[in-house]
């Protein structure tokens, strides 16, 4: 069983999608982690909407910031990064920068806080959910 930690600035929307993911589809293989490097006081409400209707356990999912990581007895066999801010705040502190992967991904909270449509909410959700996916596929088919 290999640990990934994604890490972005608030925990509150990415690297939780990605948490989600590794926890929901890949638990054979990988158990996953998120935390923030400012992290928010709690997920997106429409993230969290959005991974409960597809139906995945969001149960043991809250920000909570890196160091929590740094300090634990966890061993990461990765780390990605999923903003360039985490990028440039965390890989600088982090050990083991071979095990560190940057994935540059937009914030989707900016841009739901743009729109008041919820459908159009869950379409930029979905982008980045689709986005995420596709780049831990990546990630396990390499591995």
């Amino acid at each position: 069983m290999k640990n990934i930690l994604f890490v972005c600035t608030g925990n509150s929307a990415r690297s939780i999608i990605a948490e989600t993911i590794i926890n929901n589809k890949y638990q054979s293989q990988f158990k996953g982690y998120s935390a923030g490097s400012k992290p928010s006081e709690k997920i997106n409400n429409y993230i969290k909407d959005y991974l409960l209707k597809k139906q995945y356990d969001v149960s043991n999912c809250y920000p909570k910031n890196f160091t929590t990581f740094l300090d634990s007895d966890i061993i990461m066999d990765y780390v990605v990064t999923v903003c360039n801010n985490a990028n440039e705040e965390i890989c600088p502190i982090w050990p083991k920068k071979n095990k560190i992967i940057h994935w540059d991904i937009k914030d989707p909270v900016i841009s739901l806080n743009k729109t008041a449509k919820l459908n159009d909410k869950y379409k930029i959700i979905e982008k980045t959910y689709n986005a995420i996916n596709q780049k831990i596929e990546n990630l396990i088919n390499g591995y």
